[in-house]
């Protein structure tokens, strides 16, 4: 395919786990039932679930199938796998919300428990945004972590950023206060904020969470703010519920979800968009600066399932 290079090359190297447990065996299914019969949509239903989406989403998915194999009349089980691809796009496809205000200066809080890689994916985030032509800032107020602090200015080296930072132990609101006062007097467009994800103490993190939005409320009020959950891809269903309870702590705007390239768990995002109405805004498909992708359904279901797009 003419698609498969850059960017997309990657996405389609990164996706080579989730392809051989879910598509490639979506294939075989079909090379051996020709009709759309419930023994086809049993066995259909087990690869979907080997694949880590919720049982709540393989039965939607399937119910959908069926509901639109009928609409078209349709009985021929290849039938299906074009069917789950446009179902896919459907579900995954974001709709931006306009109504968010529009100003100069954009904030992301970024969240995640340790190991899903959210110091890492913060200067990733940055690198992108910098090769996008924003003038980006990084805030190391994950002071709890032991090296984020580091990491995060090694990070901001890498994508040759500026970080405002205090150490390790200091107080995480104060680092915004002083990164947010940096922003605004350096014209920056993207403020990005390493913050802690301490799921072993809810009522900490909800505290310190409350802080950051105070300080951000006063001192950047006319400033976008998102919040952003970083995913590790290879955790399957627990991802699923990481993302549920850092939801219940603090709405997220959006999921980054990482590590793709060394899971055959990508089905995940499909339960976390269907599920819990939380886009998807980023994609890591490698340890590389340039190996965070901006999240695009087509391109992505393109690359899960490239022999739909040969038959098309």
């Amino acid at each position: 395919m003419e698609k498969k290079n850059g960017f997309f090359n990657k996405l389609f190297g990164g996706l080579e786990k989730t392809r051989q447990q879910l598509t490639n065996r979506i294939s075989a299914l079909v090379g051996g039932h020709s009709e759309l019969d419930e023994e086809f949509y049993e066995e259909l239903e087990e690869i979907l679930i080997l694949s880590d989406m919720s049982f709540d989403t393989v039965e939607a998915l399937i119910d959908e199938v069926k509901k639109r194999a009928k609409k078209m009349g349709a009985t021929e089980s290849k039938v299906a796998e074009v069917l789950i691809r446009e179902i896919l796009v459907d579900w995954l496809t974001d709709h931006p919300n306009d109504s968010k205000p529009k100003s100069k200066l954009h904030i992301q809080l970024v969240i995640g428990v340790n190991g899903a890689g959210k110091t890492t994916t913060c200067g990733k985030i940055a690198a992108l945004e910098k090769r996008n032509g924003r003038q980006v800032m990084l805030a190391a107020a994950d002071t709890f972590r032991a090296a984020a602090v580091e990491q995060l200015m090694i990070w901001g080296e890498r994508a040759e950023v500026p970080v405002i930072s205090q150490g390790q132990g200091a107080d995480p609101a104060a680092v915004v206060f002083d990164a947010v006062q940096a922003a605004k007097s350096r014209n920056i467009d993207l403020l990005i904020c390493d913050t802690a994800g301490r799921l072993h103490n809810k009522k900490n993190l909800m505290l310190e969470l409350e802080k950051i939005h105070r300080v951000l409320k006063r001192e950047a009020e006319d400033a976008s703010i998102e919040v952003l959950l970083v995913l590790d891809a290879t955790t399957g269903q627990n991802a699923i519920h990481q993302a549920k309870t850092f939801h219940a702590i603090t709405p997220l705007d959006g999921i980054i979800l990482t590590k793709l390239d060394g899971s055959s768990k990508g089905g995940v995002i499909v339960p976390i968009v269907q599920e819990l109405q939380i886009p998807i805004q980023f994609i890591g498909v490698g340890e590389g600066l340039d190996d965070l992708q901006e999240f695009d359904a087509e391109k992505f279901v393109e690359a899960l399932f490239p022999q739909i797009i040969d038959k098309a």
